[in-house]
């Protein structure tokens, strides 16, 4: 049978041509949709990537590794960590008001520490390089990570021997040999502490936790804590034990 052309398409054939392209336009749709949500998860990686970065570095990823003893805010960790109280202590070594805070304060930290009513973490920054002629802000800061490494046990104690010889503002801070003997009259003997004191290996970190802990809202040393709560009270700070009752009235 021979068939006549007409001109006219048959259905049948306009019917798949009209599929055909309602295929296309939905593969084209799907491929669309596909190309969206690739670059969405990629943007959302580099967000995140980029998150990431800038926490590490605001705590002080960089921070040569010291064990336990050494939070990722560059706060050296006395006491029991699931105690109720955490008490932050944020101090220049050759800052005078911090001298003074450490003389009224000392005992009641290292009872909250010993007894677990609190987890003490000191936080030693360097910014007053500027008041010494030999940088001693900064080799102090260093020599607290140096004995913190070595022993917490013996760092409270330490602590309160360096405040106590604090040189004056504005000559020349310790040196290092005095360091090494303070550290030493302290219990740390271990030959590797002094090595550490002199060889300074945590200067960059100090710079960059020093600038992450005036990026988190410290103002000045010392800046204290008590489960996050700033104290301000001159009586708290620099009255005889003046932190003891907050401590007690936060364990409550």
């Amino acid at each position: 049978m021979t068939t006549v052309s007409t001109g006219k398409q048959n259905p049948l054939a306009r019917a798949e041509a009209a599929d055909k392209k309602r295929k296309l336009a939905i593969q084209f749709g799907v491929a669309a949709v596909l190309v969206a949500l690739i670059a969405a998860i990629g943007i959302g990686i580099a967000v995140n990537r980029s998150d990431s970065d800038s926490e590490s570095s605001a705590t002080g990823a960089q921070l040569p590794a010291v064990g336990g003893a050494i939070s990722e805010n560059g706060s050296v960790v006395i006491g029991n960590p699931d105690a109720k109280v955490k008490v932050r202590v944020v101090a220049d070594l050759q800052c005078p008001a911090c001298q003074q805070f450490e003389a009224a304060n000392a005992a009641a930290l290292a009872d909250a520490a010993a007894d677990g009513t609190a987890v003490i973490e000191y936080q030693i920054i360097s910014f007053l390089d500027k008041a010494s002629t030999n940088q001693y802000s900064s080799r102090a800061a260093n020599a607290s990570f140096c004995v913190a490494k070595s022993d917490t046990s013996k760092y409270q104690g330490w602590l309160q021997t360096m405040f106590e010889k604090q040189p004056a503002e504005g000559g020349a801070g310790l040196s290092n040999a005095e360091l090494v003997e303070i550290a030493v009259d302290a219990g740390y003997t271990d030959p590797a502490v002094a090595t550490c004191i002199n060889d300074k290996p945590y200067n960059d970190a100090i710079n960059q936790l020093t600038e992450a802990a005036f990026a988190s809202g410290v103002k000045g040393t010392p800046s204290v804590y008590v489960n996050g709560q700033p104290q301000q009270s001159r009586d708290v700070l620099y009255g005889e034990n003046g932190l003891a009752s907050v401590i007690a009235d936060a364990a409550k």
